[in-house]
């Protein structure tokens, strides 16, 4: 069992808690001995208030106002009485201050504070005295666990050193509806104080310091990549434990196949056939459909329909539909439709076409002005020259000091400036090390890369498993835009003065523009996990983030805060969050399972998006500030798609991410396309 140490020599204050006290104390517990603490060190609103072992961070002081407010964060939230309640047993939580009286406190003689409201108690639920345990409010009876004393901050609470990682991930009481997940303790200089449990980078839930077991609800039938991230009361991040496979079994055996798949259907409009069929029916359930055209699967989709993109002109096409439930059992085809394309393209998306096949993630891409282009392979390290006249690729060399993470770190975006390799032969490189994530340039003389020549711009952007950014982009004003993820620490996103969770614009030597707006490299914050980075026609920046449960794209403005993670998407992770004055909301939303996607590139004014668990390609017009028009296309063709990028005449190139080597670091282990995408003219 972790242990979080107290802080030793911690002395209740004589002075009496008033305005002319000092501007910030602890307020300690007379039965427990532990502080009033805002939980998890959050400060979205709603968070709840409870006890926990004296840290003297942030989250622990408080500031008695002349107006009796209780004010902690800096005097960024509140002491609140949720929804304003007089009744007893109502929740004590942090909120925005608005000076009504369920914010303002009296200090009582027998060292009780009372509610303006409702006369009330600060209460300590139950008389317990464990960490984690929450605040209430009681009728005011003077007992040990209403009564508080104000108390010094410990002289030194500058705690930089991030916990250990935790260890020791096993999984028990294996059912196809839960288990039990069970870790070792991570170590801490000061003293750890929450886990956070981790499904595939998909937050599962948080846990103080004094427990190592988590009830897991699990899906019947899926495949799971748990991990711990062990954090400390100052708010620092390990890195995440390894990760802990788990195939979920399913709740009963299943070998029926679902009925074969009728009334195939479907329309022919130039080079686009668009197909629709009836649901067929299953024992247990149906969960797609694959779709075949002359014999070769190209998708597998949950809908009743597929638009098929990029068909030769004059051409005619057999199509087939089969069934397939959660079991993996698959019906027969259904009867066979025959479909001839007609003599040109009349779609957006007129064809795709294989240039090359790849054994790791080509993770980043940038087009060359000769008609050659340059690709990262995330896990090998290495940067490609691909000519699409021959297919041949010609590795230029590992990068140095990269390091992979176990998940989705390693070597990431590249960009060059304009009048690449001729004016300025500089190529830029976001990449995780050992110890961080950074921007580093090196020079591509005649066609190859000095590795000697490399100089490292920007270094100390946080990194851990998932997370992690990585897309680079020059804007038509010369300076070099990154995105960089919140490393698995939410609330750094909205500090301005950390790397991650950000939009960094950086000057080409990588020295911070003087324009930028917070005085240091950042230029929007309040992002989770940017990737997707995008100029449009009229210098403006489009971005594309992951989300917890929604993704969003965001018009990226200059000291923007984009709300996460109080916010992400429209929805709102607790209290006022997304109404927060001064979130600036996405222009689009999207289901992360139909989403999660990761590189945009945008064409004329039109905005592609390519996503990984939607297995999709997105479309839309941009239409002054907003995306309109917005349509599908490839969904399950391709598999996970990662990266699109514009090629100099005006198609596009797309790259995927096949799953079996997505979340390790394990070099040339998938099955990957590097594709040319013809637009209509």
């Amino acid at each position: 069992m972790a242990v979080v140490q107290v802080i030793a020599g911690i002395g209740v204050c004589s002075i009496p808690p008033t305005a002319t006290a000092a501007p910030t104390q602890l307020l300690v517990g007379s039965a427990s001995q532990r502080c009033l603490d805002i939980y998890s060190g959050s400060q979205q609103p709603e968070t709840p208030a409870i006890i926990f072992d004296c840290h003297g961070r942030i989250n622990q002081q408080w500031e008695y106002t002349a107006a009796g407010e209780l004010r902690t964060f800096d005097g960024a939230r509140c002491l609140d009485v949720r929804a304003a309640s007089t009744e007893p047993k109502a929740i004590v939580q942090s909120y925005p201050c608005h000076g009504r009286a369920n914010q303002k406190w009296t200090i009582r003689p027998d060292k009780t504070i009372a509610s303006v409201q409702s006369g009330l108690c600060l209460t300590v639920l139950g008389g317990r005295t464990a960490n984690g345990t929450g605040i209430d409010m009681w009728p005011c009876q003077g007992l040990s666990h209403q009564q508080w004393a104000f108390s010094a901050v410990p002289p030194s609470t500058n705690d930089t050193q991030p916990p250990t990682p935790p260890s020791g991930l096993a999984i028990s009481a294996l059912t196809c509806r839960s288990a039990t997940l069970t870790w070792q303790a991570a170590t801490d200089n000061v003293g750890v104080a929450y886990y956070d449990v981790y499904r595939d980078g998909q937050a599962l839930g948080t846990v103080n310091s004094s427990t190592l077991a988590v009830q897991l609800a699990l899906t019947p039938g899926t495949s799971w990549g748990l991990y711990v991230n062990a954090r400390d009361g100052a708010g620092n991040v390990s890195q995440a434990s390894t990760t802990l496979p788990l195939k979920v079994p399913q709740c009963e055996a299943d070998t029926q196949a679902p009925s074969v798949p009728a009334g195939l259907r479907g329309t022919v409009s130039g080079t686009t056939a668009t197909l629709a069929w009836d649901a067929s029916s299953d024992n247990i359930g149906v969960t797609g459909y694959d779709v075949y055209r002359n014999s070769t699967k190209i998708s597998t989709t949950s809908a009743l329909g597929y638009i098929d993109t990029g068909l030769a002109a004059n051409t005619t096409y057999q199509y087939t539909v089969a069934a397939r439930d959660a079991q993996g059992n698959v019906s027969p085809r259904g009867p066979a439709l025959s479909l001839t394309s007609g003599k040109s393209c009349t779609d957006v998306i007129c064809s795709a076409t294989q240039v090359a096949a790849e054994t790791d993630i080509p993770w980043g891409l940038a087009a060359l002005p000769d008609g050659t282009v340059l690709y990262s392979r995330r896990d090998a390290q290495d940067i490609i020259r691909l000519d699409p006249a021959t297919g041949a690729k010609t590795s230029l060399g590992m990068i140095p000091n990269v390091q992979g993470t176990d998940g989705e770190g390693g070597l990431l975006g590249i960009a060059f400036a304009p009048g690449f390799p001729d004016q300025d032969a500089w190529l830029y490189v976001y990449h995780t090390s050992p110890t961080d994530n950074r921007i580093v340039r090196l020079r591509y003389v005649n066609g190859k890369l000095d590795m000697a020549s490399l100089e490292v711009l920007l270094k100390g952007i946080p990194r851990n498993k998932f997370h992690n950014g990585g897309r680079l982009r020059f804007g038509p004003d010369g300076k070099l835009y990154a995105s960089t993820g919140d490393g698995q620490n939410g609330p750094f996103a909205q500090d301005i003065q950390r790397l991650s969770g950000k939009i960094l614009r950086l000057n080409p030597n990588g020295t911070p523009p003087p324009d930028n707006p917070f005085g240091n490299y950042v230029w929007s914050y309040g992002h989770r996990n940017p990737q997707g980075l995008a100029f449009d026609a009229s210098g403006r920046l489009w971005e594309q983030e992951f989300g917890d449960s929604q993704d969003e794209t965001n018009l990226i403005v200059k000291g923007g805060n984009y709300g996460w993670p109080n916010c992400e998407g429209v929805i709102s992770r607790a209290g006022t969050g997304c109404a927060t004055a001064g979130y600036i909301a996405p222009k689009y939303t999207y289901r992360n399972t139909e989403a999660s996607c990761s590189g945009i590139a945008i064409v004329g004014n039109a905005l592609y998006i390519g996503c990984l668990a939607g297995k999709r390609l997105y479309r839309s017009e941009i239409s002054g500030s907003s995306l309109v028009n917005v349509r599908q296309y490839f969904v399950g063709t391709y598999g996970r798609i990662r990266t699109l990028e514009p090629a100099i005449d005006g198609n596009l190139w797309m790259t995927t991410s096949d799953a079996a080597g997505d979340k390790d670091s394990v070099p040339n282990n998938t099955n990957t396309q590097v594709l040319k995408i013809t637009l209509k003219p």
